[in-house]
């Protein structure tokens, strides 16, 4: 059911390092994303894959999860994603990527949870630094990098507490608990019957 598979889709930051991801499996997703919308239908979005030991390493350099800690490296060795997809904007088609590219990379998500892979969309990029690493043209922006893997978290829902603490949290088990604000707090109008 789709609903099961939209709550089931949390970002996933911890992966077992060891789980392969085929090239095969990540052009699936990526013809899944292509189906989506798109404005005027334009299709500004070009991709680049990443399965290759050599090739995550250097993208993983160039990304940062988002945490507290930035000293460090994380997710740590032997947790790291099993791949990557950079999305890019190919400026000849659009000069703004708009929606789309959050429309596509949750397209990817949700195709990666069914198949029972996780991911996250990463927005903290070295843009520069990928840029030469990778060898892209000037005429595309990287735009979003989705890492994917096979997760070794655990994340549920839960509704925001009373204190109105929307940050999640990892208990003693290595549960990550995402706290959701509910229908009547994000719903100020309704109009109809």
């Amino acid at each position: 059911m789709f609903k099961d598979l939209v709550y089931r889709n949390r970002s996933c930051r911890r992966f077992y390092g060891d789980y392969v991801i085929t090239r095969e499996t990540l052009v699936e997703l990526i013809d899944l994303a292509r189906c989506s919308a798109s404005g005027g239908n334009r299709q500004p979005l070009k991709y680049i894959l990443s399965c290759e030991p050599e090739k995550n390493a250097l993208v993983f350099e160039l990304i940062r999860f988002a945490r507290k800690d930035s000293r460090t490296p994380y997710p740590p060795e032997g947790e790291r994603p099993s791949a990557y997809i950079v999305i890019l904007l190919d400026t000849e088609i659009a000069k703004a990527a708009g929606g789309e590219s959050g429309i596509a990379a949750q397209t990817i998500l949700l195709g990666a949870r069914e198949r029972g892979l996780g991911g996250c969309m990463v927005g903290l990029v070295a843009r520069h630094e990928m840029m030469l690493a990778l060898s892209i043209p000037m005429l595309y922006q990287i735009v979003l990098v989705v890492a994917l893997g096979k997760p070794k978290e655990e994340a549920v829902l839960e509704p925001v507490g009373q204190d109105g603490v929307i940050q999640a949290y990892w208990d003693k088990a290595g549960v990550r608990h995402v706290p959701k604000r509910s229908l009547d707090d994000i719903i100020i109008a309704s109009y109809g019957h």
